[in-house]
């Protein structure tokens, strides 16, 4: 089977950041969007932001554009971790905003069942707290589960993936880590709750990405993925292979040894550099993975790693990677 790869659509937008307030370039719709990943090779899928940004558009009118360049859609991410939702979507000390957050992702999951996409994103970035204090964390967790567990309940004909993350825009997000996450998940019990397991979260929260990996399917949770790189002290959403090629390799090596399969999705931020060929160059570097991958002596690497011969195992991995870099 051939291996899919994707992207978030803001892979294609222009951003701003707290210096650069006027932004890194002109801004962009979800349309202009569209247009610029359709230009990437190789890509099949996006998964885009809702509401659409940069105007007004219906689902007829994004999909008449995906059509156009041949792109279909693996998910629908509510923007749950806006101004409106500060406090918090599902955590948010106002029940009617926790209301509010539950009518958006209500509204993205009829957006999720008109692209025939695989799932409803959750991200909530303004869920946890800053200070000492500041919550109470019984409640807090509380909310954050209950939450998800409302509208998995709702629509139970959808998946949901949870995308942890360590911090930022809080300082302490609700949902930090693989194994908070899977605790939440297991509490409340659904079987259409599963994680996006972000390569680049996972190693800046001090997580080995392909232990998270092993973990999250073991418990049969892992529902997506993605891939960037950092420097492991921020999610600086870099080109995907470019700091840590040896432990992605790793992680994709778990994801095949475990026959998950799945889109391999670009979540990376271009600020500076073109969009379109640096979505090119991360999917080359993953087909270099995917090579990778059938050339790694699997037989070798297994016998080494029941002796935790850690000189052995690197010989075999790094033989396979880099002939193929």
């Amino acid at each position: 089977m051939k291996q899919k790869f994707g992207a978030g659509i803001w892979h294609f937008a222009t951003y701003v950041d707290r210096y650069a307030t006027d932004g890194y370039g002109e801004p962009r719709s979800v349309i202009d969007a569209i247009e610029l990943a359709g230009k990437v090779k190789d890509l099949s899928v996006v998964d885009i932001n809702f509401p659409f940004f940069g105007g007004n558009f219906t689902n007829e009118k994004i999909k008449a554009a995906l059509d156009k360049v041949n792109l279909g859609v693996v998910g629908i991410t509510p923007e749950i971790y806006t101004k409106e939702f500060r406090k918090g979507a599902f955590t948010n000390p106002d029940p009617g905003i926790r209301n509010r957050a539950h009518e958006l992702i209500t509204q993205a999951c009829e957006a999720v069942r008109f692209f025939n996409a695989s799932y409803v994103k959750l991200w909530p970035g303004q869920d946890g707290w800053d200070y000492p204090f500041q919550v109470d964390h019984g409640t807090l967790w509380k909310n954050s589960m209950d939450g998800v567990a409302r509208l998995a309940s709702e629509n139970p004909d959808l998946k949901f993936v949870i995308e942890y993350k360590p911090r930022e825009p809080r300082v302490k997000m609700s949902y930090d880590s693989v194994a908070r996450t899977l605790l939440g998940i297991e509490k409340i019990g659904l079987p259409n709750i599963g994680i996006l397991l972000d390569f680049g979260h996972a190693i800046y929260g001090g997580e080995s990405a392909a232990d998270s990996a092993q973990l999250a399917i073991d418990y049969g949770r892992l529902f997506g993925m993605d891939v960037n790189d950092n420097y492991r002290s921020w999610d600086d959403d870099l080109l995907a292979g470019s700091l840590h090629p040896i432990e992605i390799f790793e992680f994709f090596y778990v994801l095949q040894k475990n026959k998950w399969e799945g889109v391999w999705q670009l979540d990376q931020f271009p600020f500076r550099e073109d969009s379109v060929e640096m979505a090119n160059q991360a999917i080359d570097f993953l087909k270099s993975i995917n090579n990778a991958l059938n050339d790694l002596d699997v037989k070798a690497l297994q016998e080494a790693q029941s002796n935790h011969d850690a000189m052995k195992a690197l010989k075999i991995a790094q033989k396979a990677l880099y002939k193929n870099l």
